[in-house]
Order: C-alpha cells, then sequence, then structure tokens
C-alpha cells in the first residue's frame, strides 16, 4: 500500500520538470520569449527575419509600418496598432512596444483559451 507521502514525493519530479517543458516548447528565431501556460511575450528582432514557435503555432514579425504592427500567427495575418490588441487565429495579440530594434508582442489564448 502507498503512503500519502510517497505518492506526493513520487509526482515531485514531474512537477519539478513541468515548467521545464513548458520553456522548452517556446523559441524562435531572432526572438526571445517569456511564456506562460497560456500566454507569451515575445520580443522580435527588426530588420530581420524574426519568429517564434509559442503555444502551438509559429508565430512571425512581417512588417512594421509607424505604430501599425504586421504578424503572422498560425498562418493568419494581422495588423495590430501599438498599444492595441487584435484577435488572430483564436489567440488575442497586443503590441506593447515598437523601437528601431525590437517589437514587443503579447499573445494568449489559443485552444480552450
Amino acid at each position: 500500500m502507498t503512503t500519502p507521502l510517497r505518492r506526493r514525493l513520487a509526482a515531485l519530479p514531474l512537477l519539478v520538470l513541468l515548467p521545464l517543458g513548458a520553456a522548452a516548447a517556446c523559441g524562435g528565431e531572432n526572438s526571445t520569449t517569456d511564456c506562460t501556460l497560456n500566454a507569451c511575450t515575445v520580443t522580435f528582432d527588426r530588420g530581420v527575419e524574426a519568429s517564434a514557435s509559442i503555444l502551438g503555432v509559429k508565430a512571425e514579425l512581417v512588417e512594421v509600418r509607424g505604430q501599425m504592427v504586421t504578424l503572422r500567427i498560425g498562418g493568419q495575418t494581422v495588423t495590430v496598432p501599438v498599444g492595441e490588441g487584435e484577435r488572430s487565429d483564436g489567440f488575442d495579440v497586443s503590441v506593447q512596444s515598437v523601437t528601431e530594434e525590437q517589437v514587443v508582442v503579447r499573445i494568449s489564448g489559443g485552444e480552450g483559451g
């Protein structure tokens, strides 16, 4: 018979590895990501092809024109003004900031979100 303490200790390695698996699922090219369970903040580098694999989809920076940022999320293209948000392919997409070097975007939602 297994004691409650043994069951908890047996589950501990899974709980420790879960955040590492979630972090490993995020990544990209010419970008950095900071993800939680159902949202990611992506910082895209400008002037290069930049993309990130997040929340089960590919997010790409397509173009920046003034205060308008065009992204491709999971195959759909969306243009979002800085400081505002739009919905694309089941995700909420908001542009947090744009500089000459970087674009910071928050993407949340997805399946069941």
